[in-house]
């Protein structure tokens, strides 16, 4: 006996959660407002050059990998570039550090710009920072969401300790790492999250070995190349896509989801996944009676204005870059603290032809751009207005400083937090789901089964795991996982 499934949404989540559904022998259907599948990790076209406008690094490949391999053939799908080096931070006062898939060419850089006592710094902090993955990735990851509910294990009391759950990020590294442009380099990693590091938990320090060690890849044609592999692995095992498709309800029965209301009639079905933030879901998706079913996390992480230059080519431009303010602490004050656009921010920068060997224009080439941006006011969405130039002249400049980009290159796209909103209802812009701004963020996000609505599952930054390619690409596993444990009359096992 089959099983027929609807996921809302096609981006990495839904993917993801479709063909870990049509493997074990579900009928899916996807249904995506947008006309292309990818979710955030969107492209855009000028010109007849295409480029990403979403994330630019993917780590854990072993997750892609794994979806990639329900198909025969996947994962040829899917080629990664190692780039030399991989990031490129720079400082005001002219440091330069470069960081490499390697952590050994890594840490031997690190004591060539800052001396023999940062790279011992550096070098203990990865101990840690592979400590903390090591407890923390099988229990707040690979599997099921946390509850308090249910009381933790002996085990899971035992590796308490070593996930360092309460200091904060900023915290751990202080106490861990004197050398200020170390500290900086790994305070940054919070914002990966789209946490503050003052109070995001030590327990998000992992996220410097999961860079660091397991090493940060391009995806050879662009992030979307990543996207078309897993929609050809979908429909080769049966997924239909729709596209331009959105759905403008659940249709329910008693207290169990039995479909999805879209436009000139409805589909049937046995489970639908929720691709979508949770905001979204309970605001405008959920029948008003059912609405207490899910709560979304409190706290959306940051948004961020994103723009894409078309810059010439430059011999030697690292993948990515990072140019850090002189004061990098009042970046997180003005994110969090009053909720504005910093006013001296961090650019990061991204070439995409470096990265991901994606082909430009006649002489250029596509550089992604990115400045932090608190997420858009709660409350009744504004309508978007074209993005802030002066945002856009603050990064310019900053590039132009940094010598990645000269005054004539054009800017050929852009969008904002306001952009990012109105693209992704409920999202209030924010790039990374939820906030993990205190020791209960894992805890807050919605789980992956809706326990107070049978047949609803979500798969989405906004729920477990988290935001950024793999815990989205993770969190639709896992809603698979679910659904499978519900239904193991009518879906297989997967190894």
């Amino acid at each position: 006996m089959s099983i027929a499934v609807v996921v809302i949404g096609a981006g990495l989540g839904g993917l993801s959660a479709a063909i870990e559904l049509a493997a074990s022998g579900a009928q899916v259907t996807v249904i995506e407002a947008l006309d292309r599948a990818g979710g955030k990790a969107g492209v855009f076209s000028v010109d007849g050059v295409i480029f990403d406008t979403g994330p630019s690094l993917l780590t854990l490949p072993e997750i892609a990998y794994a979806l990639l391999d329900r198909a025969p053939g996947g994962r040829a799908r899917l080629s990664l570039v190692s780039p030399e080096p991989a990031f490129r931070y720079l400082w005001p006062d002219g440091v330069q550090v470069d960081v490499f898939i390697e952590p050994e060419r890594t840490l031997a850089e690190v004591e060539r710009a800052l001396g023999r006592t940062a790279r011992d710094e550096l070098a203990a902090f990865l101990r840690y920072a592979a400590d903390i993955w090591a407890a923390a990735a099988p229990p707040f990851m690979f599997a099921a969401a946390p509850s308090w509910r249910r009381p933790p294990g002996l085990r899971e009391l035992a590796s308490l300790s070593r996930i360092d759950p309460l200091r904060t990020m900023d915290q751990a590294i202080f106490a861990r790492v004197r050398e200020p442009h170390l500290r900086s380099l790994l305070r940054r990693y919070a914002t990966y999250n789209g946490s503050d590091v003052r109070r995001a938990p030590a327990t998000l320090n992992c996220i410097a070995h999961v860079e660091l060690a397991l090493g940060g890849f391009g995806v050879r044609g662009g992030v979307s190349a990543l996207v078309d592999a897993l929609v050809s692995v979908a429909e080769d095992l049966g997924v239909r896509f729709t596209y331009g498709c959105p759905a403008r309800g659940l249709l329910t029965a008693g207290r169990r989801v039995v479909g999805v209301e879209v436009a000139g009639g409805s589909l049937a079905a046995d489970a639908v996944v929720v691709n979508a933030d949770p905001a979204h879901l309970v605001a405008d998706l959920l029948p008003a009676a059912h609405r207490g079913a899910v709560r979304p996390a409190p706290e959306p992480s940051m948004s961020g204005w994103t723009g894409v230059f078309a810059a010439a080519h430059q011999p030697g431009r690292a993948a990515h870059t990072v140019v850090f303010p002189e004061d990098y602490e009042q970046e997180f004050v003005d994110l969090f603290d009053l909720g504005r656009a910093p006013r001296a921010p961090t650019v990061y920068a991204s070439a995409q032809d470096v990265a991901h060997g994606r082909a430009g224009w006649p002489g250029a080439a596509p550089l992604f751009t990115m400045i932090n941006l608190p997420p858009t006011p709660a409350g009744p969405a504004a309508d978007p207005a074209s993005p802030d130039p002066a945002l856009a002249e603050l990064a310019r400049t900053r590039l132009i400083t940094a010598g990645l980009l000269r005054a004539e290159d054009r800017l050929v796209w852009a969008r904002d937090n306001f952009g990012l909103a109105a693209d992704f209802p409920g999202s209030r812009g924010a790039i990374y789901g939820a906030a993990s701004n205190s020791p209960m963020a894992a805890f807050s996000r919605p789980p992956n089964r809706c326990e107070g609505l049978p047949g609803l599952y979500l798969a989405s930054g906004g729920a477990h795991p988290g935001g950024g390619m793999p815990l989205a690409l993770q969190s639709g596993r896992l809603a698979a996982d679910a659904l499978r444990a519900d239904r193991p009359d009518a879906l297989r096992p997967l190894p």
